[in-house]
């Protein structure tokens, strides 16, 4: 399933100590008094200290020089001019014709102000009773209800959100730059664009921590702070970010690379996707939309340096149901065939997501834990009184009211002050309240990519909120 059971917190959280420092000595103290004496004398012996000093500096100077080649040569990509590819780039003076700006700074309620937030692309539920849907007049009142409009309202909203930003993020990100940079730029611009405000942290926010696996690594890394990673021109990334307006969640995710090899790995996925929505929605079989989604994307081959491999579905991965601030609903949408005979059903909203790999097709948890949530569904604020841990505690009521059932990233708590929470967080995830969600990787070596869009099946039709010229 796509959250598999973590690994040991223990496994994921690098721990570090500082070196102890030397101690000093009688035998240290003469040494320097000797040195000292040396100095003073002129000779071959001073001579030949001064050379053997100049030699064990060398590697210190051969070290210092490469990476200060290194340094130069990532600035030097970062102002180059890269093709991104793996989307449609909208231009940015069609981006700035909702009044937008770049970097994007207007919250998008004000841009909008009374006007109503658009449909996006809106296609037929499947079978016969399809066209029906569209038609009946009973269905359409039902769309036309306050509650019905209301929530349409906010979908759509955070929708329109997660296509400024990413339309944004798609011109911002370059080579060189690290993922730090390139997640920072996204959630500020998210926070700035949703109208997020810290005395009501939950009506407008992060849907989850904004995911940007490399290569093999398919899902669930974001850097943790201190993290120096950068983008290479040869990576494939995939950016998965959230949404979230009183708690209706936008789950939309993208590939982008600055290299042609992974072209057709990422056309396969986006075929892959869309035929998911094709033949998703109320009375869908999620079984057969997995059939119908494996059997797209494993028809494509792809090439790399000079050897063909075929297109694998990561079969332990999926797309899912998303509940009110539940990034997981409960229902879970395969991307390969099953015997699953689950329908889905009216009003429900769902996340079609599909991986495609160069790889074995399976994931594993695999480094250090960035991923981390309060677990759904169960009386959190009971189990918190058998944690004995303080610190545990303290932390455990910030998350309740700064994220609630919201995922969250070890980042984020660094930026909101909560600089010493590991063991706190440790202690969490032992008592079972908070769980930990390690990077999810194919092989190493091989490549995957991702392509993802959320989908309300309203009563006459399903709309894909998250559609966009981009993708």
């Amino acid at each position: 399933f796509f959250c598999l059971d973590c690994l040991p917190l223990t496994n994921h959280i690098i721990l570090t100590t500082m070196p102890l420092p030397k101690k000093s000595n009688k035998k240290n103290a003469k040494n320097a008094k000797g040195n000292n004496n040396n100095k003073k004398k002129a000779g071959s012996g001073g001579n030949k200290g001064n050379k053997q000093a100049q030699k064990k500096a060398q590697p210190a100077q051969q070290k210092k020089n490469a990476l200060v080649a290194q340094d130069d040569e990532e600035k030097k990509m970062e102002s180059s001019n890269f093709e991104i590819r793996g989307i449609n780039l909208l231009p940015l003076d069609k981006y700035q014709e909702t009044g937008q700006t770049f970097p994007p700074s207007k919250t998008v309620s004000e841009l909008w102000d009374e006007k109503e937030f658009a449909e996006q692309q809106t296609l037929p539920h499947p079978g016969d009773g399809g066209k029906s849907r569209m038609e009946s007049d009973e269905r359409k009142a039902k769309e036309k209800e306050l509650a019905f409009l209301q929530r349409m309202k906010e979908v759509r909203e955070a929708a329109e959100v997660h296509r400024q930003v990413r339309n944004a993020a798609q011109h911002f990100i370059k080579p060189g730059m690290t993922m730090v940079e390139v997640c920072e730029f996204i959630e500020r611009s998210s926070s700035q664009l949703v109208g997020f405000l810290k005395n009501k942290p939950m009506e407008r926010g992060w849907g989850f921590p904004t995911g940007c696996s490399l290569n093999h690594c398919a899902a669930h890394y974001t850097p943790n702070t201190g993290d120096k990673t950068r983008l290479r021109k040869s990576d494939l990334c995939k950016i998965d970010f959230g949404v979230q307006i009183n708690g209706s969640i936008i789950d939309c995710a993208f590939s982008l690379t600055f290299d042609a090899m992974h072209d057709q790995l990422m056309a396969a996925v986006k075929a892959a996707t869309n035929r998911g929505i094709e033949v998703m929605g109320i009375d869908a079989r999620l079984g057969e939309v997995g059939a119908a989604i494996q059997e797209v994307m494993e028809s494509f081959e792809c090439d790399y340096f000079g050897k063909t491999y075929p297109v694998k579905c990561i079969r332990n991965l999926n797309g899912h149901s998303i509940g009110p601030y539940v990034i997981h609903g409960g229902k879970t949408v395969p991307i390969v065939k099953s015997d699953d005979n689950t329908k889905m059903e009216e009003n429900e909203l769902f996340a079609i997501e599909t991986f495609g790999s160069t790889g074995n097709g399976i994931v594993h948890d695999e480094g250090e834990c960035s991923h981390f949530g309060l677990i759904a569904h169960q009386n959190n604020n009971q189990l918190i009184h058998t944690v004995p841990h303080k610190g545990a505690k303290d932390l455990y009521k910030y998350i309740n009211k700064r994220f609630g059932t919201i995922p969250f990233c070890r980042r984020w708590l660094d930026d909101d002050g909560q600089k010493r929470h590991l063991m706190s967080l440790k202690n969490l995830v032992d008592h079972e309240i908070v769980r930990a969600y390690p990077p999810l990787c194919d092989k190493v070596g091989c490549f995957t990519a991702q392509y993802e869009h959320t989908i309300l099946l309203r009563p006459t039709c399903k709309e894909v909120v998250s559609r966009g010229f981009d993708y």
